[in-house]
């Protein structure tokens, strides 16, 4: 079952017919979304903290508050973070300190990409904005909005559309290069998608697909099917791949929107398994193991080789969880009352429990350099140091 509060990060939206314009958040869902008036369950108690791996925190600092589908960007030593008010931060992931803080002009639906240098968000006025050492460097239209930070590598901004088009911007000028626009179902998820590169080829998720392109051209090079449609209307048959994956060399794991979590060899575009998975967050994993949250807050481990489960884990069932993040001998993931958990990654235990400002985690942990950075939906930023 979901939450009110998870249903805000996964409202729908007409992509094509209505130019990325989307209901309102926390509107009534259907009854397989978890909606329809029906209690939801009690969120499991937490036991007290064993404090088994030594945290301590660093350095907290703010932004405006983050209903937005955030992505928490980590190049060169800083963290990169977008705020809904339109404020993109760029802090320094050692001490907390801003090393710049500019305006994108506007609300924010989609941030924060970086390759350390330029910064690109996506505004609700559906325009792409680029910034550099605290200025803008230039704007461009979009011909549709986006809820999916860019993706800035090789000179180059990448944006993922909701109108399941893929176009590449020159990173200096802002000049369009290129658009590849594939054919999907009526609705999206107003939620992170996929994109990043694995060796030459720029990765994106379109529909239920993991399609690989070409950065120079937007010519495809192969696609791989993680879910494919179902049902008899356009709810029941939305299919949307969610940030964040996991990457091991050329294998990407996601997952499929209340579908599917699979992996795929990237080199060649060839599907090397799917698997059954409810959730709406992405997963995270090693060359073992890949790992996700459910819809009820389980916590998943799967065999990397084969999709076999490897474990399952009910220690903070219906908490509203985060996508996991891996960070030592941990499985670190963010709940909807702020507390941050690292379970083990051997068997989901709990080893410690960080906490922050009380409200929700708003994307999946990030490590930068030593320390584990949180971001939470009043707009806290929080740094951890392991020990």
């Amino acid at each position: 079952m979901i939450s009110t509060a998870s249903r805000t990060l996964i409202v729908l939206g007409l992509a094509a017919a209505l130019g990325g314009c989307s209901l309102f958040p926390g509107m009534s869902m259907p009854s397989f979304f978890g909606g329809g008036g029906a209690e939801k369950p009690k969120p499991v108690e937490l036991p007290p903290s064993p404090n088994l791996v030594a945290v301590r925190p660093a350095w907290t600092a703010r932004v405006g508050e983050v209903a937005l589908p955030l992505t928490v960007n980590t190049a060169g030593g800083a963290v990169t973070v977008a705020s809904s008010d339109g404020t993109v931060a760029v802090i320094d992931a050692a001490t907390g300190r801003d090393v710049w803080r500019a305006s994108a002009g506007g609300p924010i639906a989609a941030g924060a990409g970086s390759d350390g240098k330029l910064v690109a968000v996506v505004t609700r006025s559906n325009e792409l904005v680029a910034l550099s050492a605290g200025k803008e460097a230039w704007r461009q239209k979009l011909a549709a909005g986006g809820y999916t930070a860019p993706f800035v590598a090789g000179g180059r901004v990448f944006v993922l559309t909701a109108d399941r088009a893929v176009s590449a911007f020159d990173g200096q000028t802002g000049r369009k290069l290129w658009t590849q626009q594939r054919p999907g179902e009526a609705l999206v998820l107003r939620h992170a998608g996929v994109m990043l590169a694995v060796g030459d080829t720029l990765v994106a998720g379109l529909s239920g697909r993991l399609v690989g392109l070409n950065p120079a051209n937007g010519s495809i090079r192969w696609e791989a099917p993680l879910a494919s449609p179902r049902g008899i209307n356009d709810v029941e048959r939305l299919v949307d791949l969610v940030g964040s994956v996991s990457r091991v060399d050329n294998t990407v794991c996601a997952r499929a929107f209340q579908a599917n979590v699979g992996c795929v060899d990237a080199s060649r575009g060839a599907l090397l398994w799917t698997k059954p998975a409810n959730g709406f967050q992405g997963v995270h994993g090693d060359d073992k193991l890949v790992y996700g949250t459910e819809a009820d807050g389980k916590l998943v481990a799967w065999k990397r080789e084969n999709g076999d489960r490897a474990w399952v884990s009910d220690r903070l069932q219906y908490r509203e969880l985060s996508a996991p993040l891996l960070l030592g001998r941990s499985v670190v993931i963010g709940d909807s009352n702020g507390n941050v958990h690292m379970l083990s990654r051997e068997d989901g235990t709990l080893l410690n429990r960080l906490t922050t400002d009380g409200s929700a985690i708003a994307s999946a942990p990030v490590a930068a350099g030593n320390t584990l950075v949180v971001v939470t939906r009043s707009g806290g930023i929080y740094g951890f140091v392991p020990q």
